[in-house]
């Protein structure tokens, strides 16, 4: 047993004051330090490449087959299979929809064509009985009777009004055939473009990966991972090829347990259940706030990010996705002295703690180190066997 204890036996047990059995006291003595926090997390690559649900964007799918997750695939293997059965009916209503534009387009160029040879009939009739009625209304008085001249002068009249509204008729029939004819090829245009999308889509039913690497599966906003059977949709994230040379571990630390966390602490990781892959690395990254982690779960944690060197990813063969424990180090060293953060109190910046002394309760001010979760460094302010008050409603009334 330590001297420190054996002295707080001592106080404790033999006092016979009642107010001094509640008196608890720790001796300062030199003694290897280390502060460190333990976390968890999952290994993820800095540089995924993401695979998206092929097809245009939007467009219903179903997953017919894929590959497991975390499967090891190369360039060009496929990834899963999908169905796109909506896309299929769409196929054969813009096919249906182009044929009855085809025969539309085909009955009102027969109309045009029909009333255009009706039109130019009218006009050859009209303009043969304007010439013939042109020169009888011409003719001499000795040549016919007055009566016949003056029916002849309005004929010519009447056939060229007649002539003149059959070339206005030709015109508009020509201009109002070329419109609708315009409106029938702008459908059959929209209905092309639709099939070719369709065609296109029922052409893009499979996902091959573009280079070698680990496939894993990514969540959607419902937080499940894809599955057989289930319905997705063109340009939605199906999963992700990560790059295995740029690896890291994204762990999460209780806010409670946080305190004085910092980018550039050491951290010492090892595969969950295998601690003889370990590896030490520093944290590179850690968030500005705690985050609760899910809806059922209030507690707030803070995440921070620990790269990890290729060559060691490489040679204990990790690849995302796998579990972590993590030591982050917060203080290392092998003298240093240290007190239980319950005996500390604050005065704004000013930090002390209440020391024993010949019966003799005093205040000392210390400048302080590393915080921990359960102890504080001391740079100065105590001296090795200093007895540090922890607790003790006695003392603090002698005082």
């Amino acid at each position: 047993m330590s001297r420190c204890w054996l002295l707080l036996l001592v106080l404790v047990g033999g006092c016979g004051r009642a107010g001094a059995d509640r008196t608890v006291l720790e001796q300062v003595r030199v003694r290897p330090l280390e502060f460190s926090v333990q976390a968890e997390g999952e290994l993820r690559s800095t540089r995924p490449t993401p695979l998206l649900v092929p097809g245009a964007l939007w467009t219903a799918r179903q997953l017919n087959w894929m590959l497991p997750d975390g499967s090891t695939v190369e360039k060009g293997e496929l990834v899963a299979r999908f169905s796109a059965e909506q896309s299929k009916q769409d196929l054969a209503q813009a096919r249906i929809d182009l044929e009855r534009n085809t025969l539309a387009r085909a009955t009102k160029q027969a109309e045009l064509d029909d009333k255009s040879g009706q039109l130019g009939v009218d006009l050859t009739q009209v303009a043969v009985q304007h010439a013939i009625a042109a020169r009888y209304a011409n003719a001499p008085l000795e040549a016919m009777a007055r009566n016949d001249i003056l029916d002849a002068v309005q004929d010519v009249h009447y056939l060229d009004v007649r002539q003149r509204i059959l070339q206005w008729r030709e015109d508009q029939s020509a201009s109002r055939g070329n419109a609708e004819l315009a409106v029938l090829d702008a459908q059959r245009s929209s209905f092309d473009t639709v099939a070719k999308q369709k065609q296109d889509d029922l052409e893009a039913l499979e996902l091959r990966a573009p280079h070698a690497g680990v496939l894993m599966l990514e969540k959607n906003w419902s937080d499940q991972l894809p599955h057989v059977g289930s319905s997705l949709y063109a340009g939605n994230s199906f999963a992700s090829l990560p790059d295995l040379d740029a690896l890291e571990v994204q762990l999460a630390v209780p806010q409670i347990e946080a305190q004085g966390l910092q980018v550039g602490d050491t951290v010492e990781l090892h595969r969950w259940g295998m601690p003889a892959q370990h590896v030490t690395s520093r944290l590179s990254w850690v968030a500005t706030a705690a985050q609760p982690r899910s809806n059922e779960n209030p507690v707030r944690y803070l995440a921070m990010k620990v790269t990890v060197p290729a060559d060691v990813a490489r040679r204990y063969g990790w690849v995302p996705g796998q579990r972590f424990v993590g030591k982050i180090i917060l203080l290392h060293v092998d003298k240093g002295l240290s007190v239980p953060n319950m005996a500390l109190s604050h005065d704004g910046d000013q930090s002390s703690v209440e020391v024993l002394d010949g019966g003799h309760v005093q205040t000392r001010k210390l400048k302080l180190g590393v915080r921990g979760a359960t102890r504080t460094q001391v740079l100065d302010g105590l001296q090795p066997g200093d007895r540090v008050l922890l607790a003790g409603t006695a003392a603090r009334e002698a005082k």
